[in-house]
């Protein structure tokens, strides 16, 4: 220890009242210790802090004059009820200075059905734009100039259709594939792991994904073909260990597949791009995005590419949604500026910033320009974009680049033992990791040791309600029947017939480019469930199994006695009864976002309820189905997706039809308080909005509970 550290101790403790200052170092849920004052030494021994920006490894940017030069690109993503709509939304978005389009799908389309589809009722134009034929695509992109406008479009499950019928709305505008330029998510593996929106297995989708990096690297120059995400894992509550390991190890499985195809590295690699989430935790996220571009080069050393820039990690970040809160919700604003400038000073290419009112509801235009002017105001009024990577040789930021690039270096080598990311998915070792990261933060929120403005510390006395944009979802969804009525009437059913037939078939055989045999039967006016359903045919359906983790939440609160109480009262009304109180976590239509309903699964599990994990993308008659089969008390169903107010009342009504029992219902999720009563009239038993203390909604459903035994 040098003299002046020995000196800062004694002032230290002085000032702490004798404390040690060793009491002041907090662990992070990464298992990283963060001490109160870093130095000098700190920095012994780390590689790379000489470096220079746009040179290997990266680690000060990819570019060499950074912001400097040109600003990171804003985007916004957004997508919300019909083409029409969003086109609408794009093209003020664009002449109010956004400089890119970021599409968002609704789920129906995500998950490869046609608005009309029986089971998609709930979901069309709900949480994203419907999207249906090229029909509709081309109304997306009227009149926005896709040889000059980049688009980046969030798609992983339904990527095939979606890409092929953007690749005619361009030929039909008169673009062609060579001229068009952005960025395809098509990233499968993560969806298996947190967000859910696949539909075939993971094998064949891996051939997807390597045929679309093989189609956009011969025919599509300027067009990014996959988009590695992290942002979906740390939203479904992974920590920024596990958001960098598993992102980074999915890219390595990527480029594998890519080689795997015949094609040269250097061909591709300049063209993957990542997408991070920008949570809380300021200077570690900065790091974050530091320690990307080091371990990204360290990969992609491994395949021996011949251009330096074949080594270079570019990411585009989006701000947390989880990080969103319903209650005080003009906090929001603060949260996504800090967010926002995190992800700038660890050096983005492109941003997207969340607008006040997403814990809530679809943003308005007036919550989307808050957001969107956030960025603006960081570009030109801040001076941030004068220098390039401001925090370099920070002993902090240094120090915790190294500490999350050496913890994530571990887990990926982890990966690697399991034979790769593929096999490590389909081990289900990520989805757990996540799951029970999930499940701490959610303890450590609960009982207050992470604190939430507004939320569990400094609570308004009232809440206020903000304006929120609502969807008409039925008058969605009869505009999206009609137009597909009139396309099919229009087209040329022979040739939609062979070009399926011919997609089928490539897919089956495993010749041929699927995405080329797609692009025709888009140009034969096949619809998206078409496409969908002819590969489906060829590869079959995914279907997770769900698995609930244990003694995660309740060992969180070990000897706290409001806790033990709850587990006691529930122990009692099991003894009464003679069998345990059974409820049922369900996720009805196509929101595959399940963190929530795992929590809660978790956390009730723990304090003893018997938990049934109903499937995901059930509809409301199936969910009915399967809790008067399983003989449950009380159905808890999750909604994140806008679709509560068709899928709710059905589900109360079909539990009605099939059972004399009263089984009760309560919904939680992301439910603006203007619908609570809606759904109490439609005989929903208790809603928990966002932010509820899960204790709470365990003690409403015990409250629920008794009051029935007691009217029995």
């Amino acid at each position: 220890m040098t003299d002046k550290m020995a000196d800062w101790r004694a002032l230290a403790e002085k000032e702490t009242k004798g404390k040690s200052v060793d009491d002041l170092t907090w662990d992070t849920p990464e298992g990283i210790a963060v001490k109160p004052v870093y130095t000098a030494e700190d920095l012994d021994g780390i590689d790379g802090l000489d470096s220079m920006p746009g040179q290997a490894p990266f680690l000060r940017g990819p570019r060499a004059t950074m912001y400097t030069g040109r600003p990171w690109t804003i985007r916004q993503y957004a997508g919300f009820s019909t083409a029409e709509a969003s086109n609408a939304f794009y093209r003020k978005a664009l002449a109010a200075g956004q400089q890119g389009v970021s599409v968002a799908f609704d789920l129906a389309t995500h998950r490869g059905y046609d608005s009309d589809h029986p089971r998609v009722e709930g979901d069309v134009g709900k949480a994203g734009v419907a999207i249906d034929s090229v029909e509709d695509m081309k109304i997306l992109f009227d009149q926005i100039p896709l040889e000059s406008v980049s688009v980046s479009m969030t798609m992983n499950g339904a990527v095939i259709p979606i890409l092929a019928n953007f690749i005619v709305a361009g030929e039909e505008q008169g673009v062609s594939r060579d001229k068009l330029s952005g960025t395809i998510q098509n990233d499968i593996l993560k969806e298996f792991m947190v967000r859910n929106t696949y539909i075939y297995p993971p094998e064949p989708s891996m051939r997807i994904i390597a045929d679309i990096i093989e189609y956009t690297a011969q025919e599509m120059p300027k067009f990014n073909s996959i988009s590695i995400s992290g942002y979906h894992m740390q939203e479904a509550g992974a920590t920024l260990v596990q958001e960098l390991a598993f992102t980074l190890a999915d890219g390595r499985e990527y480029v594998r597949a890519a080689l795997k195809k015949g094609l040269d590295v250097d061909v591709f690699a300049g063209r993957l791009s990542f997408f991070f989430a920008i949570g809380m935790n300021f200077f570690m996220e900065a790091a974050k995005l530091r320690a990307a571009r080091l371990l990204w080069t360290r990969i992609m050393q491994e395949f021996a590419p011949k251009k330096p820039s074949s080594l270079m990690l570019r990411t585009h970040c989006q701000t947390s949604g989880v990080s969103l809160q319903e209650q005080d919700p003009y906090n929001n604003i603060v949260r996504t500026a800090f967010e926002a400038m995190s992800a700038v000073l660890g050096g983005t290419q492109s941003l997207h910033t969340n607008s006040f009112d997403e814990a809530i509801a679809l943003p308005t235009e007036f919550s989307a320009r808050i957001a969107r002017n956030t960025q603006l105001i960081l570009q030109h009024e801040t001076g941030i974009t004068r220098v390039v990577d401001p925090l370099a040789g920070s002993y902090y930021v240094e120090s915790l680049t190294n500490d999350l690039a050496e913890k994530a270096w571990a887990l990926i080598e982890e990966i690697q033992g399991l034979g790769g990311m593929t096999k490590a998915v389909e081990s289900g070792l990520p989805k757990r990791l996540i799951e029970e990261a999930a499940t701490r933060r959610q303890a450590a929120v609960d009982r207050g040791e992470d604190v939430i403005v507004g939320v569990n510390k400094y609570q308004l006395e009232t809440e206020e309600e903000i304006d929120i944009l609502d969807i008409d979802n039925r008058a969605v969804r009869e505009s999206q029947i009609r137009r597909l009525e009139q396309v099919k009437r229009q087209r040329n059913a022979a040739a939609v017939d062979a070009a399926l037939s011919a997609l089928r078939e490539a897919a089956a055989s495993g010749t041929g480019n699927i995405l080329e045999f797609a692009v025709d039967a888009a140009r034969a006016r096949a619809t998206v469930g078409e496409i969908s359903d002819a590969l489906r045919d060829a590869f079959g359906d995914h279907h997770a199994v769900p698995r609930v983790v244990h003694d995660v939440y309740g060992a969180s609160y070990d000897g706290d006695p409001e806790y033990q109480t709850l587990v006691d009262r529930l122990g009692e009304m099991t003894k009464t009864a003679g069998t345990q109180p059974k409820i049922m976590i369900a996720k009805l239509g196509q929101d595959g976002h399940d963190r929530g309903a795992k929590v809660i699964a978790s956390a009730f599990g723990d304090i003893g309820f018997d938990v049934l994990a109903g499937p995901l993308f059930q509809t409301p008659e199936e969910a009915a189905a399967l809790a008067v089969d399983s003989k449950v008390d009380v159905v808890g169903m999750s909604s994140l997706a806008a679709g509560h107010k068709t899928l709710a009342p059905q589900l109360v009504q079909a539990l009605k039809s099939r059972s004399d029992r009263d089984i009760i219902v309560v919904v939680g999720g992301v439910i603006p308080r203007q619908d609570y009563q809606f759904l109490l009239d439609a005989g929903v038993s208790a809603v928990f909005g966002p932010g509820t203390n899960v204790l709470d909604s365990a003690r409403a459903v015990l409250d629920l509970l008794e009051g029935k035994k007691r009217n029995v």
